[in-house]
């Protein structure tokens, strides 16, 4: 069993990936929000039949080593507040104020946990403590708090305090209510860190937990042994029992970078920048050599948590952002309208124009070809709702009306990223709309130079190819002093071979990679470093936190390196009428990126359709097929 799926979960569709020890099978489907699994496993049957000629789910399953989920669910959840009601319960003075220091964490603050805090005075005797956390208790579940979040100042304080809760909220009443002790979930010692770290877990967690275990279940009913693995924001996947919800926030775009960074050690790229334009969002990350920018204490909507994140940031704009008029003018996002009921032309009543419809009508878009051919667009549709939103509030015709939405589209993505340009910069473009957008948004940018990758339509997914089984762990030492340090060292390996006997792997078979982080006693980081079992540790007036990583290697896909290529002038298959101004219609030439061979080189403006994708190869610039299939364009004005 050496194949391999990785599926990445988006807003409006769904993509899945297929690595079976030689070679990528992708598809890609709609996603159904009523019902996530629906679209999985339509997504999985289609793989089946693009593998074998006719659908076999079970044949794939149970021919598959590994399947690696990405999903946009928690992040969703989040960005709509769609979760549980949040309680603290602390023994720290002032978490209040410190949870609240920017307008960023007030907004999350008023949204997820609002007046439900409150304190507990553990100065007191044993018998009012006793009483105190009970009343606080009742209060938050009073005041609607669905989950409680316990801070103290450290873990021996929570430890005292998870006695007293089990002793008077026992887990087989019903009266009990889930509970996270801070210090469990992170050692970081900067206290509204790891309390924010705790309250968006815990708000995240039933939304992951309800869908990835019925996904789960749903699997074995196919009787699948091997278990389904969470892809998770900092590159590492592990089993559903074994996930954080938190590390599952913007997996998605961590699956691009991780795919990008593959793709610069690949053709020797020196700064590269992922664009990954979806349905809802354009996600944007920097990969440096073939290293992914992370920060070492993410941010989730701005606010800091104890976590390494990629340092990914996403804007409202997408394939299915709505373009609308405001006050005159022509504006793009951040509303989309998603896979239900989509853009226009989708024909499933979507009411809002979209740049899908704009492409449509301008020409870039075959309507008979969407998605392989698999799903037909009306342009009927995007011609009346574009007309009665656009053409007819500003006063002008349609033709006028595609060409200004078309520029407006361009603009809007290339503020996502043109901050982040340098002189060497490669930009990455896909996504579902990626292709189509990427030389229109590197212009205004100065970028010069854009490689669009075959799959690029499934990019995010085929990036989780290059994920390996992991855990990481971040433990506090006690004391800054080499001893101290030596017993956590023992403390976290004994951890980790239990958690990776539960993945399935012994602690011998794994790597194993070691750093001390030694920080202020405020959190401010000073210095980050290689560690070893013994290495004298002798930083007095500080905190020393030890952080291991964990990883059991799966089978990674082999990507083609890029060589010198006999160059030759590409043959088209057509040509088809794209409308380039607004009294112009031109005749430019189609390419099947499919029938291209390495070496083929055309000039734009051009058109070139790829499995699942449309890119748009704009005037003043030329591209060529490189050894791998992939698409290097470069910009010659």
């Amino acid at each position: 069993m050496d194949t391999l799926i990785n599926i990445d979960n988006g807003g409006t569709l769904t993509d899945i990936c297929v690595w079976n020890g030689t070679g990528f099978t992708f598809v890609k489907t709609l996603t159904t929000p009523h019902d996530l699994s629906e679209c999985l496993f339509t997504g999985i049957e289609k793989a089946s039949e693009a593998l074998y000629g006719s659908a076999n789910t079970e044949r794939l399953l149970h021919a598959t080593q590994h399947i690696r989920y990405s999903t946009t669910q928690g992040t969703n959840a989040l960005v709509e507040r769609r979760g549980p009601m949040i309680g603290i319960l602390t023994t720290l003075p002032g978490l209040t104020q410190q949870m609240q220091a920017t307008d960023a964490e007030r907004e999350l603050f008023a949204g997820l946990v609002a007046d439900r805090l409150l304190t507990v005075d553990m100065t007191a005797d044993d018998e009012t403590i006793d009483f105190e956390v009970v009343q606080q208790v009742n209060r938050l579940t009073t005041l609607g708090a669905a989950r409680v979040v316990v801070a103290g100042r450290d873990s021996e304080q929570e430890r005292r305090l998870r006695a007293v809760l089990l002793r008077k909220f026992p887990r087989h009443l019903l009266g009990s209510i889930p509970l996270i002790y801070s210090w469990d979930l992170a050692g970081d010692r900067n206290d509204a860190r790891r309390v924010w770290s705790c309250v968006i877990n815990s708000f995240l967690h039933p939304t992951m937990e309800r869908f990835l275990y019925g996904a789960e279940r749903r699997l074995k009913s196919y009787r699948v042994v091997n278990p389904l693995l969470v892809y998770r924001n900092d590159g590492g996947s592990s089993r559903v029992a074994k996930s954080v919800a938190l590390k599952t926030y913007s997996s998605g775009p961590r699956g691009g970078l991780e795919g990008t960074a593959a793709l610069a050690r690949q053709y020797g790229l020196e700064h590269t920048l992922m664009v990954d334009i979806g349905g809802t969002t354009t996600d944007v990350g920097v990969v440096v050599g073939d290293q992914v920018a992370a920060d070492e204490r993410g941010r989730i909507r701005d606010v800091a948590i104890s976590y390494p994140m990629s340092n990914v940031h996403s804007k409202g704009v997408g394939g299915s952002s709505v373009i609308a008029v405001a006050d005159g003018r022509i504006t793009v996002g951040p509303q989309s309208v998603g896979a239900a009921p989509g853009p226009a032309c989708f024909g499933f009543g979507g009411k809002q124009a979209t740049i899908t419809d704009v492409n449509l009508l301008l020409g870039v878009l075959d309507p008979d070809t969407y998605l392989n051919g698999t799903f037909r667009l009306d342009p009927e549709r995007s011609r009346a709702v574009i007309t009665e939103t656009i053409a007819a509030p500003l006063g002008i015709d349609l033709d006028e009306a595609l060409v200004r939405m078309e520029q407006a589209y361009f603009e809007a993505v290339s503020s996502s990223f043109a901050h982040l340009a340098a002189e060497n910069t490669t930009l990455a473009g896909f996504g579902g709309a990626g292709p189509m957008s990427a030389t229109g948004a590197a212009r205004p940018a100065g970028i010069k130079r854009v490689l669009i990758p075959r799959t690029a339509a499934v990019f995010s997914a085929m990036g989780i190819s290059f994920s390996d089984v992991s855990k990481t762990y971040e433990v506090g030492v006690p004391e800054p002093t080499t001893a101290s340090a030596a017993s956590t060292c023992d403390q976290l390996l004994a951890r980790a071979e239990r958690d990776m006997f539960q993945e399935g792997y012994a602690l011998s078979e794994c790597e194993t990679t070691w750093q001390v982080c030694v920080e202020t006693p405020d959190g401010v980081s000073l210095s980050r470093g290689s560690y070893h079992h013994g290495d004298p540790v002798d930083y007095p007036g500080t905190n020393v936190t030890l952080q291991l990583t964990v990883t059991a290697p799966l089978p990674h896909p082999e990507l083609t390196p890029d060589q010198e290529v006999a160059a030759r002038p590409a043959t088209a298959i057509g040509t088809r009428a794209v409308r380039s101004a607004a009294d112009r219609v031109d005749e430019i030439p189609v390419y099947d990126l499919n029938e291209l061979t390495p070496g083929d080189t055309g000039t734009g403006p051009a058109i070139i359709e790829g499995p699942f994708f449309t890119a748009r190869v704009l005037s003043g610039w030329n591209f060529r097929v490189t050894a791998a299939g992939d698409l290097l364009l470069d910009d010659t004005l």
